[in-house]
């Protein structure tokens, strides 16, 4: 039985409802220690690794910050993260990445950065849509690997890097009791944005924890600082998670997770371009988006050589479009406009062991893995096949291995190599042969701490990306399909310096910050070619792009204050022309305090973005402002409730980002209330 989404939606609001008039809850610790930089990141191998301590310019995203930001797409979560922004536009279905300049949304992207949820790869290519479907809520945890050198662990090609979402654990909500329940409430008044979700956790022993979440979100039409409606921004969508854990074997060390997500969005007449404002007529459309992830876990206690990883999973994509209607367009003449279903549906086994042969006056590890996955893209179509959309499968096997040797807790050094064997064969029913490539990825990472205060890193890669489906059986009536490519291939080089203090100011505050420096070359860069008689796509001319990310962070009994700047540079080395993928230099600032009893917080966060010209396109400079308030009682009768309020764009602003496809969100009031209970 299909249950509607007005159904759920009751459901859900009567659930909130009910809990916001209960009992007193026990609320959730979220309060963290040290600052953003001191926080433990899990992929980049061994055991995790502090941030600020990687030889890797890397950032996490916290389940706090999260529902601070009270995200509408999972693209405003990366304000403080600098070299990283969402691409597209500000409608739900039209959002992609950039990290570092890698990222847009002309070209096949998908491989370029990595998109990981709770261990699946998560990719999907469709003209004028997104690449990512999902809500912010889901998520407890937000890995943001910047660079090539990620290309180990995760796969060749990541030549911006890699983005790791983590669904929530029934363990964030569990402290002494063996029950939880956590209910929100939240209103958006520029789009007249309401979202609601419940989510119980349960812990019935030891060994096993489960989780359930319920979220649903509808918006109309944004309006931008001007008081411009953005036309097909509208939205409503449902999403779920079903989430358990099974801990076993001696002192419960193994454990075994089993994560099932899943995001639907169902619009009649939404604009067909989902990427920006192009006035390409409306279609009815539905996005359903479904992850299944199984987790292994087995450090096998008493055995320095075995501690094991594995990964099973299944995500499926699903979009289907009908009844468009464009003046300039129908199904006889554009196989665009045509009633169609688009998938993209990828099977994965990762299996990998991480070995520990440490000694007296160091510590070494050795991580080993492989990698097989299996990737069907389909699109059917009531005028047969699409040649801008071909049909076909992607088969992969990865293997690598990464170590990670400490010298007298000072020198770190992390060499890493990766071959992945892809094989892409045509689905379309046409004549094209085969392709297969192997690419291989050598990276050697270094990170020295001059004192207990002073660090310095570095790191050199090589990154292969093979072509993708799109760029080698793509065809239309006067170009042929590419079968000639070759691999892109990244020669990256990055060098930093991070310092971190200890009672600055106070004996109990911290300050870090990090800096890096980072420079690539990428040649043999595919790119769509639309001469008449040339392939599809052709390897172009190289290109480099470089810059500096810088983060600071500094936290104390009463206040925190944050800073993420990035500047990326970027040319076509044929013509020295700034590449359309570059982002303008930016710099985003958050300061904040809070009481005595850390019941209230309350900050402002600013975004400085600079202009930038590509040709003739001129993007001028802008600032917005936002102000937040997060109110938590730690006592009382209140305990257990929380209320967010917050003001973006304060001043209104009018301003438009040079890799966005409209103009941004004008101000907006946002609050939220959230009660959870414990028992």
């Amino acid at each position: 039985m299909k249950i509607s989404k007005s159904t759920l939606l009751s459901a859900t609001f009567l659930t909130s409802a009910t809990l916001m008039l209960g009992s007193p809850a026990f609320a959730q610790n979220t309060t963290n220690t040290g600052t953003p930089l001191g926080r433990i990141v899990l992929g980049t191998g061994a055991d995790g690794s502090v941030a600020i301590d990687t030889p890797q310019a890397v950032t996490v995203i916290t389940e706090e910050e999260i529902d601070r930001e009270q995200a509408t797409t999972v693209g405003q979560l990366f304000d403080l993260v600098p070299g990283v922004q969402p691409i597209g536009s500000g409608r739900v279905a039209g959002e992609s990445f950039n990290i570092r300049g890698i990222g847009t949304l002309g070209n096949s992207d998908e491989s370029r950065i990595i998109i990981t949820q709770d261990g699946a790869t998560k990719n999907y290519e469709q003209y004028r849509l997104g690449s990512f479907f999902s809500d912010p809520s889901l998520y407890r945890q937000v890995e943001v690997l910047r660079g090539p050198a990620s290309s180990t662990l995760y796969g060749s090609g990541a030549l911006g890097g890699v983005i790791n979402f983590e669904t929530k654990d029934a363990s964030d909500f569990l402290t002494d009791g063996s029950n939880a329940i956590r209910t929100r409430l939240s209103y958006g008044s520029n789009s007249g944005e309401y979202a609601a979700s419940v989510i119980y956790a349960e812990r019935p022993s030891d060994k096993i924890e489960n989780l359930v979440a319920l979220n649903y979100r509808e918006a109309g039409n944004y309006s931008d600082g001007d008081g411009n409606e953005i036309a097909g921004s509208e939205f409503d969508a449902v999403s779920g998670l079903v989430k358990s854990k099974l801990s076993f074997g001696d002192a419960l060390a193994q454990s075994l997770t089993i994560s099932y997500t899943r995001w639907n969005s169902d619009l009649d007449d939404t604009e067909y371009s989902q990427t920006g404002t192009l006035g390409f007529g409306t279609v009815d459309r539905e996005i359903d988006d479904t992850t299944i992830a199984m987790r292994y876990e087995n450090p096998v206690l008493g055995n320095n050589l075995l501690d094991l990883d594995v990964v099973l999973s299944f995500s499926n994509t699903e979009v289907s479009q009908s009844n468009a209607v464009f003046s300039g367009g129908v199904c006889a003449t554009a196989g665009l406009f045509c009633d169609t279903d688009y998938g993209y549906r990828t099977t994965s086994l990762k299996v990998e062991n991480t070995s520990d042969f440490s000694g007296g006056a160091y510590e070494a590890y050795l991580t080993t893995g492989i990698q097989l996955s299996n990737q069907d893209r389909t699109a059917e179509t009531t005028a047969g096949g699409l040649g801008f959309h071909p049909e076909g499968s992607d088969q992969r096997v990865g293997v690598y291995a990464q170590g990670e040797i400490i010298l007298n807790d000072r020198l770190t050094i992390m060499p890493g190599i990766r071959a992945d064997f892809v094989t892409l064969e045509d689905g379309t029913g046409s004549s094209f042969d085969d392709y297969d490539e192997t690419a291989v990825s050598p990276k050697l990472a270094v990170h020295y701490a001059l004192s207990d205060t002073y660090s310095v890193f570095g790191s050199v890669a090589q990154t292969q990306r093979v072509p993708t489906i799109d760029e080698i059986f793509a065809y239309d009536d006067d170009e042929p399909s590419s079968a000639d490519l070759g691999m892109e291939t990244a020669q990256s080089a990055e060098l930093g310096m991070s310092a971190s203090y200890q009672g600055l100011i106070s004996q109990s505050d911290a300050f870090d910050v990090k800096a890096t420096l980072f420079y690539s070359e990428i040649d043999d860069l595919i790119a769509r070619d639309s001469t008449a008689g040339t392939a599809y796509y052709q390897n172009v001319d190289s290109a480099k792009i470089y810059g500096l990310e810088l983060e600071a962070a500094y936290a104390s009994d009463r206040m925190f204050a944050r800073a993420a700047y990035s500047d990326v540079r970027g040319e076509d080395e044929a013509t020295n022309e700034t590449l359309s993928s570059i982002p303008a230099s930016s710099l985003n600032l958050t300061v904040g305090g809070m009481t005595q009893d850390n019941s209230m917080k309350y900050g402002w966060q600013g975004s400085f973005v600079d202009d930038i010209s590509y040709g003739d396109d001129d993007y001028d400079s802008y600032a917005v402002h936002d102000l937040f308030v997060d109110y938590q009682p730690q006592q009382g009768a209140l305990r257990g409730i929380e209320v967010g309020l917050r003001v973006n764009n304060v001043l209104d602003k009018q301003y438009q980002n040079s890799l966005a496809g409209d103009a941004g969100e004008g101000r907006s009031y946002e609050i939220s209330l959230t009660r959870a209970f414990e028992f």
